[in-house]
């Protein structure tokens, strides 16, 4: 375990696992320490009775007594306590995941907008392999529902949205994920060979979270811990975590996972970043720094020539204006990118401005 001293000399128990209830031990924790928060609160299903295979063999279900509340009106103060403590614990421009099914997403829902949350997302988990609908009274259950929200409005939130692009083969990345349950090798069993937690979520479905919303270093929050999901993916990915748990046989299996785990070297950390994200640097540092001159004159795909004055702005057929004003004037369109509109003679040969940009930010 390590530890982070915040504001106040309070420590923070960096990628540890602490025992206790999940309001309780949350409440001890410093304020705005958290970059974000990943949840995966108790469904209250509501079972009542066994649910049987048509070979009339038992179906695994989740009945443990965590799941258990006497009412909505009992689980829904739950939740009003558990997101209120979790929410002072977000640094302002932090994040949480909350994840659901039918039966409680959509009390998540409304609780996290009445207090004060701003939801960017709702993203569809659609099972490839999900479990039979046995008794075929209903649809087959086959997706679980996740809400992304950050904790204002005007919260500068993280997204990585170059690396989620990336890790979809260069396509946008949409808010329907298609993902195996845990199965195999992934399940976790306990002595008696029988699942270790009957809703253990597969770390494919954290790899996409915490790539895509959280920095390497950054600090992510698990209230509902279960067998270390969440904590074995921020290890791996360099991350620190810091799990709740108060079922002492999750806590076990979870220690168990964590210490097999090996994060990645330092250079895989690294992930495609958003232009957006990239310092920026005006076209006048260019001429500041005797990259270009005044006067030398700047060529387009199309042909079209402008000059550079020494202000750092062009010039071409009386228009004046920055490098991407002039080339929209030039083109007749409503926007121009200058970066990669214009390029310089060098040697003979045409060279984007765009390369002595890159030069600038390689020393910044």
């Amino acid at each position: 375990m390590t530890t982070k001293t915040t504001k106040g000399a309070v420590s923070l128990p960096l990628d540890s696992i602490l025992d206790g209830d999940c309001i309780e031990v949350m409440r001890a924790l410093p304020e705005a320490s958290v970059d974000l928060i990943f949840a995966d609160p108790p469904y209250n299903l509501q079972l009542k009775g066994d649910l049987h295979r048509p070979d009339n063999s038992k179906v695994d279900a989740v009945d443990d007594h965590w799941d258990q509340f006497d009412s909505l009106g009992v689980y829904d103060k739950f939740t009003r306590e558990w997101l209120s403590v979790a929410r002072r614990l977000l640094k302002p421009n932090g994040a949480i995941w909350v994840i659901g099914s039918y039966h409680n997403v959509f009390r998540l829902g409304a609780e996290l907008q009445n207090q004060g949350f701003w939801i960017l997302n709702d993203v569809v988990w659609r099972k490839s392999n999900p479990m039979p609908n046995f008794r075929g009274k209903r649809f087959t259950n086959a997706h679980e529902t996740l809400i992304w929200a950050s904790k204002e409005e005007a919260s500068k939130y993280t997204f990585n949205y170059e690396a989620l692009k990336a890790l979809n083969e260069g396509i946008q990345m949409r808010s329907d994920w298609v993902l195996p349950i845990c199965t195999g090798h992934e399940r976790l069993k306990d002595a008696k060979g029988e699942k270790a937690h009957p809703t253990q979520k597969p770390e494919a479905l954290l790899h996409r979270v915490l790539l895509g919303t959280t920095n390497p270093g950054d600090v992510v929050l698990d209230p509902f811990f279960g067998t270390g999901t969440t904590g074995a993916v921020a290890k791996m990915l360099g991350r620190h975590f810091i799990g709740i748990e108060r079922e002492k046989a999750y806590r076990d299996v979870a220690e168990r996972r964590l210490a097999k785990i090996r994060k990645f070297d330092k250079s895989a950390l690294d992930v495609t970043q958003s232009k957006r994200a990239e310092p920026r640097v005006p076209f006048g540092q260019l001429v500041e720094r005797g990259m270009l001159r005044p006067g030398e004159t700047l060529v387009s795909p199309t042909g079209k020539a402008a000059k550079v004055r020494a202000d750092g702005t062009l010039v071409a057929d009386g228009i004046t204006g920055s490098i991407h004003q002039v080339g929209a004037a030039l083109e007749n369109a409503p926007s121009c990118n200058g970066w990669t509109y214009w390029h310089i003679r060098r040697d003979g040969k045409p060279v984007s401005i765009d390369v002595f940009r890159q030069q600038i930010r390689s020393e910044m």
